[in-house]
């Protein structure tokens, strides 16, 4: 397994971000996408193996890193071991939260450098993502697997949801290779029920009616609450609906 080298390291909150995201998605589909493929390589019988996140969207099931210590810190050891004496969806709850941990721990390994507030920033951005654990325990299993790129511009995270057209569900916010990019794209996009102006560092959902978006906090929904709604229809749309 190839480790970036540390002048390669992700250093700014974006690029941190972005790595986090990587990682992240590839768990996830490890744990739903892949799920049959995992839980095949974890057998009892092998030695301690571990389930990394690469940063291209990738996951992989292998030994730890031979180096003490290790370039970065490393997942739970041994997640195979408890396969066959655990239910299978606690068993993968549990990598789940281990999962967490590990993408907490690599994230702020690559933010020691970093400054209170852009600490504060970093941390914002991931709390606004369910944990994968969420993922694992409370979304229905898809059914059809997605490529690794689908080949558009932006690729939304995994967390959000599609309609049918592919349009984003639940969230505005585009996590671009040039994550800046994003801020300038939806410069001009307002919260419907408070009026500011969109901020990449918050959740934001999108009504599938008026087709108009809301800060999360404003309609008090939060991204694990957004993962279980096929249609989200806001506050205004709901209320016209119930007077016809």
């Amino acid at each position: 397994m190839e480790m970036p080298s540390i002048s390669s390291s992700p250093r700014t909150v974006e690029e941190i971000f972005k790595d986090y995201s990587g990682r992240r998605t590839g768990v996830v589909r490890a744990l739903t996408y892949d799920v049959d493929e995992f839980y095949s390589l974890c057998d009892p019988e092998k030695e301690n193996l571990c389930l990394y996140g690469h940063p291209n969207e990738t996951w992989e099931v292998t030994l730890p890193a031979e180096e003490v210590p290790p370039e970065l810190p490393e997942p739970a050891l041994g997640i195979n071991f408890a396969r066959d004496g655990m239910k299978r969806r606690d068993w993968l709850s549990l990598v789940a939260v281990h999962t967490d941990s590990w993408l907490l721990s690599v994230a702020f390994y690559f933010g020691a450098r970093l400054n209170r507030n852009e600490r504060k920033r970093l941390f914002s951005l991931i709390n606004d993502l369910p944990t994968v654990f969420e993922v694992v325990t409370e979304r229905k299993p898809v059914k059809d697997k997605p490529s690794v790129d689908s080949g558009s511009k932006s690729r939304l995270s995994s967390g959000t949801k599609r309609s049918n057209d592919g349009r984003s569900k639940t969230s505005l916010k585009l996590y671009e290779e040039n994550y800046e990019e994003d801020e300038d794209e939806h410069g001009e996009t307002f919260c419907g029920s408070c009026g500011a102006n969109y901020s990449a560092d918050e959740f934001w959902i999108g009504c599938d009616i008026c087709e108009k978006w809301f800060h999360g906090k404003c309609v008090k929904i939060t991204p694990a609450k957004a993962e279980n709604i096929k249609q989200y229809k806001c506050p205004s749309c709901s209320t016209k609906k119930s007077k016809q």
